[in-house]
């Protein structure tokens, strides 16, 4: 592919990747709860996920939902249904005073739920919680391949500029949620960002439900 052609996937990925959505939200809210290193672990989970997607676009599985949108269908709602899950969750989510008052120690009770396996699987799960994902990587891809070049180098090319500019917005976003994360040291102020994250978290759900394929 050509420089120009090259240049004008990295900027639209740039833009789709900055807009606020499960994935970031995501990423943000562990930045808060568990700082930037353990939260790498999200960021781990949601790349891989998405990642997965375009292979799997790459294979054709995008056009194979365009054609069962009964399966599509069932994914939306699998999906939809997990991030209302989620957002229930995290706004019935207890806050622990004794976590609170010791925000700064390291290993205190409050921080012990969550280890890198189960952020990893809840950021792989939220960013593959939405098929529509698969098809816009099966529409935007082929745009910028060179069909008269091999396929493959191309892809990979591809891939990892959009590992690149999608994990640059995740250390954003978790940068921006470990800024907030001392104000979480007050039990209103987390239970109100436990509430809106929650609330959020319900609104992407029930707006992926309401979408008709």
């Amino acid at each position: 592919m050509s420089l120009h052609i090259w240049w004008l996937f990295a900027a639209t990925v740039f833009v789709v990747s900055a807009i606020p959505g499960p994935n970031m939200l995501l990423v943000m809210t562990h930045g808060a709860q568990h700082g930037m290193r353990r939260s790498s672990a999200t960021m781990a989970g949601c790349l891989s996920a998405l990642v997965l997607m375009l292979s799997v676009s790459a294979a054709g599985l995008g056009v194979f939902l365009e054609a069962w949108p009964m399966m599509f269908n069932a994914l939306r709602l699998i999906g939809a249904t997990y991030l209302v899950w989620l957002g229930i969750k995290a706004w019935r989510a207890p806050v622990d005073e004794a976590g609170i008052a010791n925000a700064d120690v390291p290993d205190v009770k409050a921080d012990r739920p969550r280890n890198g396996w189960s952020m990893f699987r809840n950021g792989f799960l939220v960013a593959s919680s939405n098929p529509k994902a698969i098809l816009f990587a099966a529409a935007l891809l082929p745009q910028f391949i060179d069909a008269s070049r091999p396929t493959l180098p191309q892809f990979g090319v591809l891939v990892a500029t959009f590992a690149v500019i999608e994990v640059s917005w995740y250390l954003v976003y978790a940068g921006f949620g470990t800024r907030i994360g001392a104000k979480l040291k007050s039990r209103n102020v987390a239970r109100a960002f436990n509430r809106l994250t929650g609330g959020v978290f319900v609104g992407f759900g029930a707006m992926m439900a309401l979408v008709r394929h």
